[in-house]
């Protein structure tokens, strides 16, 4: 059996109720969020999601300091700006390096499929 149009819908609209915090992360974040980047200027952005067709929802831009030194390979929606619980995740389109301090900007999009 397959979820319908609503069904997916309903998936990704849970998913933006429970939070809108994007996060950054210098590997794979599993299910718990884990390799989440941190230190000087780091912090998690919010995004106004709009609203889902077929299963989709797509956020708004979100830019956020990323610091010297620092790879990264995937993002995190959150339910929190510090702490909470995370919620999803995903790889990013390229993964992008840091020899210095860097602004990385980032438009989320979150998909449920059959």
């Amino acid at each position: 059996m397959a979820f319908s149009s609503s069904g997916l819908n309903a998936a990704v609209n849970g998913l933006v109720a429970a939070g809108t915090f994007i996060s950054f992360h210098t590997a794979d974040p599993g299910t718990t969020g884990a390799s989440e980047v941190s230190g000087s200027g780091y912090a998690r952005q919010s995004s106004t999601f709009g609203a889902a067709t077929n299963g989709v929802r797509v956020g708004s831009q979100v830019s956020t300091t990323i610091p010297a030194a620092t790879s990264i390979t995937h993002w995190g929606l959150q339910s929190a700006a510090t702490a909470g619980t995370f919620l999803y995740g995903g790889t990013l389109p390229s993964a992008e390096s840091f020899g210095q301090a860097g602004t990385y900007a980032f438009t989320p999009t979150l998909s449920a499929t059959n």
